[in-house]
């Protein structure tokens, strides 16, 4: 009867905690994209699955079943080491080719990386891999990986779906309410803006797949010559996590393999400690404080001397309120701080966001440091500098959750007035926290929802939420063979309508002359 239990037991405990052996592959290096990437393969080796993870950002500490099984070569950091005039001249390339190109073409040479070759011929098999996580953004061609593996594609992406990420999935994009995600367009657009609309998302949809059409040759070059073509590879993916979430992004078309996971990488990790010296000044900023950072990137301190000489001259006015400032490179910065603000090249920005002291976040508007505000309740003063955060922060105007500001044209004047708008307005404040409410206030979590899709088109397949939309061609789909039947319906009854009524004319006609005639006679 033991033995009996003891196997009974066994079995349960077997059945709980089987996990699956998941592949991550992040090859583009951009920190900001990764925080997200990170948290999810976090998750689900938490939950008990074996991670595997491809990218140019390996951990610092060990964590239990994660495994950065192969770390990505990269020739310079971007990592607190851009320069203001640097982003400015990168980022003034239209966005589908920068993204297809950089993100994208030159990012598929990895695949004659020995460690990828290996992979490729040569894959584990005890266990295998049940399935791939792949990065929507550039570089798709690391999905001939789980074509060659034949797993499911389980796409992620850091950001709002770019215009050519709908299709991959059938998921309808009605640019009629909908602005695509490179136009800072409202919900509510006029007609020129929805014409506009309609031609960018055509025009960015061509330039990224003539861009990106290089990797169908690249990956015949380095896996095999008989490869899929990158568009049918696209097509492949089962479903795609996404980091957005309605009341934020607002409402929109979507079929069930579009899965909004906005906030996922929020997390407050217990084993990252505050500086004693930072967590005694937050305490004792009884008047409060504001945070200032400029993400992973950019370097607040390589502004030109103007622009820093605004900054101080503004932070000075609002004491007794505090600033704490990231600033990677203290060494850099011109001489006169304040004595109300505090440096450091180094902040752990979540534990800073959701202490009870802070007031506001001067903030270049990335995506993932602006989630952190809206989680914890932080109205903001934006600061964009390139790509989508010139979008982000015109939503959050609209939410009333920021205010924005221009940096090539700043002057002291708008800083101040800023500033004191967001420290003494109690309109942003009660903003961003209602905002804070609606986006917590789901079902399921941000992580549980991402654990549960994943799961699900692992047990049953890849193709269980393909949408029967991607049989179809554009014109099917827009239904133009339908309205182009009625149409012709519709001229045929009119041409016969047209031809009886001749017909029934000419007869009444010569029936009255046969009358007439005979009356005559």
């Amino acid at each position: 009867m033991k033995l009996s239990s003891i196997i009974f037991l066994c079995a349960i405990l077997s059945a709980c905690c089987y996990g699956y052996r998941i592949l991550g592959v992040f090859p583009f290096n951009g920190k900001s994209h990764f925080m997200m990437f990170e948290q999810l393969m976090k998750i689900l080796a938490k939950k008990g699955h074996q991670v595997d993870v491809i990218s140019t950002f390996p951990l610092k500490k060990p964590y239990p079943n994660y495994t950065d099984l192969i770390v990505l070569p990269v020739s310079s950091s971007w990592i607190n080491n851009l320069t203001f005039d640097e982003i400015q001249n990168s980022f003034s390339v239209s966005p589908p080719l920068i993204v297809g190109q950089i993100a994208g073409n030159v990012i598929c040479e990895y695949l004659k990386y020995p460690k990828i070759q290996e992979l490729i011929h040569n894959p584990p098999k005890n266990p295998p891999y049940d399935a791939i996580i792949l990065e929507i953004f550039g570089a798709h061609c690391f999905g001939i990986i789980a074509d060659i593996l034949k797993v499911p594609i389980i796409g992620v992406s850091s950001s709002v779906l770019y215009p050519w990420s709908y299709d991959y999935i059938g998921s309808p994009h009605n640019l009629a309410y909908v602005p695509h995600n490179l136009l800072s367009y409202s919900q509510n657009m006029n007609f020129w803006q929805r014409m506009y609309n309609f031609l960018d998302n055509l025009y960015s949809i061509w330039m990224f797949n003539r861009v990106t059409a290089e990797q169908t040759k690249i990956i015949r070059k380095y896996v095999k010559p008989d490869s899929r073509d990158i568009r049918d590879l696209e097509r492949n993916i089962s479903i795609i996590l996404v980091n957005s979430h309605i009341s934020i992004n607002g409402i929109k078309n979507v079929n069930p393999a579009l899965i909004e996971v906005g906030g996922l990488h929020v997390h407050d990790d217990e084993t990252v400690k505050l500086p004693p010296n930072l967590e005694r000044w937050m305490n004792e900023s009884e008047h409060g404080f504001i945070y200032f950072s400029f993400g992973t990137m950019v370097m607040i301190e390589s502004f030109s001397i103007e622009t820093i000489r605004i900054f101080y001259e503004s932070m000075r006015k609002i004491a007794p309120v505090r600033v704490l400032m990231k600033i990677a490179k203290p060494d850099k910065l011109p001489p006169g701080l304040p004595e109300n603000v505090y440096i450091l090249p180094w902040i752990p920005q979540i534990k800073v966001l959701k202490h009870p002291n802070i007031k506001a976040f001067i903030t270049h508007g990335g995506l993932m440091g602006s989630q952190e505000a809206i989680h914890y309740g932080v109205p903001m003063i934006g600061v964009p500098l390139f790509a989508d955060q010139f979008i982000n922060i015109d939503n959050y105007v609209r939410l009333n959750i920021a205010i924005k500001l221009k940096v090539v044209s700043l002057t002291q004047e708008e800083m101040d007035h800023a500033l004191n708008e967001i420290l003494n307005n109690p309109k942003y404040n009660k903003a961003v926290k209602e905002l804070s409410k609606k986006f917590l206030d789901r079902p399921m979590s941000s992580a549980d929802t991402a654990i549960y899709w994943i799961e699900y088109i692992i047990k049953y397949g890849s193709t269980v939420l393909k949408s029967p939309a991607m049989d179809l061609t554009w014109w099917q789909l827009e239904l133009l063979d339908v309205c182009g039947f009625l149409l012709l319906v519709a001229l045929v009854v009119l041409y016969l309508l047209t031809i009886g009524l001749q017909f029934v004319y000419r007869f009444v006609n010569s029936s009255f002359i046969v009358s007439q005639k005979k009356k005559i006679s």
